[in-house]
Formats: structure tokens, sequence, C-alpha cells
């Protein structure tokens, strides 16, 4: 039963959300409002893997290698996946339950209400906005250095970073065109970055030496004194405790942050309704992501910091230079192009996704009816997708757009803690609704991995919480003006 019609706490009936993902799904007057059933458990595992292998790998291995954790990053994956797990079985057991658009939207909009569903949706469009935003300017980067390209067009110098907005339009086009589409050209990438990972793992560990993994995790010691106190984790702030780096505590800092590493694999939720047997693929889907991803991140990270001593690692593309430093030039440009192919895939999913929860929240009409208009040759929600592409394609251009992985980690986060409190709750309420895949040991394992994840947002800092609450307040208010009085449920009932 929803909630009255006035609440803010009204919930979707699951029923409605069934129908409105069935084959036989219109609106009155014949206009169809679902998506269309094209995918597998490969097809998702590629758009999962394709979103999952991108800038954290390439990028954050060094960063959080050389300042907070040296080759105990190793551990730091280790955790992020670890947690990562436990959110990724709460998910498999709603995504096949309620094989829908919109992922953590909407699960959340059919348990605990609609203010917490926009709250989530709003959320994720932050996470989806901004990292294809980021990577579309890394994939810039990369080119102008690969080819030489001017860098009054491409990489950060850029006055408009043409590089960024044109790979942007270009992928744009091939999500609107058609989900088998994106899913070829994703697959196909996913394979050339999967091969790569597997080569840095065999060629590198080749040029691993002990000396370079000693101490694995490095002492503890304080931060410089000039860092401001808006960097420091938020554990640290709200206990007193002194600013430190590297030791146990480096760990689950960086921790925190190479979960950005293995944000997007909730992506392949978002595709419930476009996948052929969701009660068998969405959980295959998600799960073979993560535990490819995981098993890749540990032993790329292990040989990194093998290679080369933590503190001589290069921020900005620390695979790629490590291979270098070993004279193995030739391997680091063959890296480089791995990266543009698994920033490429990335890109693409995390438009195709934008386009799945827009999609979704229009049609519930907390957004306008309009932009959940769907194509009626190509079958894709064109007119969110396209106002995702200007969105993104803007911010690319302009904005440059640094360390802004922190912002995306409690977005993420922040939806795994709803999804994990979904699956106790929705077991209560609706016992008798079929489940083809069941979270073990619950409420054991969803309450832990809600713990575990507000857990790891405590140690982001605290210029990423305010900021992240400067993007709720808008909302907020976006939510309470328009969305609340418009939405689907109020008009209905």
């Amino acid at each position: 039963m929803s909630s009255p019609s006035n609440s803010v706490l009204r919930t979707k009936p699951v029923e409605d959300v069934l129908a409105q993902a069935d084959d036989a799904g219109t609106e009155a007057g014949g206009e169809v409002t679902h998506l269309r059933r094209r995918l597998g458990a490969v097809d998702l595992m590629g758009f999962g893997i394709g979103i999952v292998i991108g800038t954290g790998i390439f990028t954050l291995t060094g960063i959080e290698a050389k300042n907070h954790a040296g080759p105990g990053v190793v551990f730091s994956f280790a955790i992020a996946g670890l947690v990562s797990l436990l959110a990724a079985l709460c998910y498999a057991e709603m995504a096949a339950a309620v094989p829908t658009a919109g992922s953590a939207y909407t699960y959340a909009y059919a348990t605990i209400g609609e203010v917490f569903a926009w709250i989530i949706g709003w959320d994720l469009i932050l996470e989806f906005a901004l990292g294809a935003a980021v990577v579309a300017r890394g994939w810039s980067g990369y080119m102008q250095e690969l080819f030489g390209l001017p860098t009054g067009l491409f990489g950060e110098k850029a006055p408009v970073n043409v590089g960024a907005v044109a790979i942007v339009l270009v992928l744009g086009v091939v999500a609107i065109i058609g989900i088998r589409e994106s899913a070829r050209v994703t697959n196909a990438l996913v394979a050339v970055k999967v091969a790569i990972c597997v080569f840095v793992i065999v060629a590198g560990a080749f040029f691993v030496k002990a000396a370079n993994l000693t101490p694995f995790v490095p002492p503890s010691r304080p931060v410089a004194a000039n860092t401001s106190g808006l960097k420091q984790p938020l554990s640290q702030a709200v206990f007193g405790i002194e600013p430190t780096a590297f030791g146990f505590a480096g760990v689950l800092t960086a921790a925190a942050v190479v979960f950005f590493a293995y944000t997007g694999f909730e992506a392949v939720a978002n595709l419930g309704e476009e996948t052929r047997k969701p009660s068998r693929d969405l959980p295959l889907g998600l799960l073979g992501t993560l535990g490819i991803c995981t098993v890749l991140y540990i032993g790329v990270s292990l040989v990194i910091t093998g290679m080369v001593p933590f503190s001589q690692l290069n921020e900005g593309a620390p695979i790629a230079s490590a291979f270098e430093s070993v004279g193995a030039g030739w391997a680091a440009k063959l890296i480089s192009v791995a990266a543009v192919a698994g920033l490429t895939s990335v890109i693409l999913v995390d438009i195709v996704a934008m386009g799945r929860i827009g999609f979704s929240m229009g049609r519930d009409r907390l957004l306008p009816p309009a932009v959940a208009k769907i194509h009626p040759r190509w079958g894709t929600p064109y007119r969110i997708t396209m106002g995702t592409i200007v969105l993104v394609a803007l911010l690319a251009a302009l904005v440059p757009l640094k360390a802004l992985a922190d912002l995306v980690s409690i977005g993420t986060l922040f939806a795994f803690v709803v999804v994990s409190l979904a699956v106790p709750i929705l077991r209560r309420t609706r016992p008798d609704m079929k489940r083809p895949f069941r979270v073990p040991f619950n409420p054991v394992i969803p309450v832990l991995s809600a713990l575990a994840c507000l857990y790891l947002m405590t140690n982001l800092s605290l210029e990423t919480w305010s900021r992240f609450l400067v993007w709720m307040l808008v909302g907020f208010l976006v939510y309470f003006l328009y969305g609340r009085r418009n939405a689907r449920l109020a008009q209905r009932d």
C-alpha cells in the first residue's frame, strides 16, 4: 500500500514498478513507456567492467599510494572491493526482484519513500554527470600526450576543452541510437583494457623489487603543517584526532578514495528493464563485474608499487610512468592506448546510465514527463539522453574538475547505504514477493554493508562533505518546488 498522497514518504507499489517495465506497458493513446529487452549477462558484464575500469586504476593508484597508503594501497583496494561486494549482493537481490530502469532510485521509491527516492536520483545524477565530465577531460589529456595534439584544444591547458566535448558528442550519439550498439562498442573497448590490465600484471611482475614493498604499510606520520583543515577526514575532525598520513588510518583513507575505482558497477542495475532474463542475468552481471575488477585492481596495484618506490610514483599516469622508469617505454605507449580505450567506455556507460535514471524520474513525474519520451525506432530515452550530453559537454569543456573523485565516491556510498537498507525493509513489508536472488544472512549482510559504507564516508574530507551537502540542498529545493506536487502518485491519489 502506498502512503497518503500528501506525504513525502509515500511509496510506489512494487506492482506498479513491474507493470511499467513490462513489455506490454503503454500510456493511454498507445505511447510506449517501456524500454526494449535486448541485453544478456555478457552484455551486462561488459557495461559493468566498461564503467568500473577507468580513471580509478589509471590514476588513483599513484595518488593514494604516494600520499596515504604506500604499497598498502593493495589493502585499500581490497577493503573497497569487499564493501562493494556487500553492496553488490544487495543490488543483486533488488535488481532481480524489481528489474527496472533507475536502480537505487526505484528501490528507494518502493521501500522507504518518495523523498528518499528523489535524493538518491539527484545523487546519482551528480555521480554520473561529474564522472563522465572528469573522464572526458582525462581522455582529452591522454589523446594530447599520445599524438601531440594542440594544447589549445586538448588537455587541461585548453581554455575550452574541445577534445572532451568531441568525445562526449560522439559517444552521446551512440547512446541515443540504441542499447545494442552501445553494448557492442563497450564490449570491444572492455576487451582491450582487460587485456592490458593482465599484461601489466604479467609483464610488470618481472620488474618487481622486494625492497619497494618494504614496509608494506609505511609508519603513520603527521600531515604537512600547511595542509588545509578541510582536507581532514570527517572522522578525524569529529573525534579530534591529529591528522595523519600512512599507517592503518592512511590505508582506510585511501580505501575511501579508491572506492571511486569501483563506482559504476551499480549502473548494471539501471539496465534491468532492458535485460532479457533479469532474474538470472542481473546478479551475474553485477557480481561478475565486481569479481573481475577486484582481482585486476589488486594485481595492478601490487605490481606498480613493487616496480617503483611509492614516493616516486607519478600521480598523473602511474602505470605508464612505472614502465618508462624501468626502460620499457614501448609498454608505456601501449598502456596509454589502453587508458584511452578505458576512459572511452566509462564515458559511454555514464551517459547511458544517466539517461535511464532521468527516464525513470520523468516517468514518475518527479521531473517533467516530456523528458521520459522513448524514441519509436531506437527504443531509447532520447530526450533525457540529449539533455545529459549537453550538460556533460558543458562541464567537460569549461570546468577543470580536479579532486572530484571524492565527490563521486561520497555520492555512490550514500546510494549504497539506501539500497542496503532497502533489502531488509522490503523483506519485511513484502515477504510474499518473488526473489530470484536472495542476500544470504539477512539482515546481517545488508546492515553490515550500510555500516561499512557509512564508515568509508566518514573517511572522506570535510571539503567533500560540504560540497555534497550543498548539492543535496539544491535537490531538496527542486523536489519541494516541483516534484512533490507533480509526482504521478500525487496526481493519481
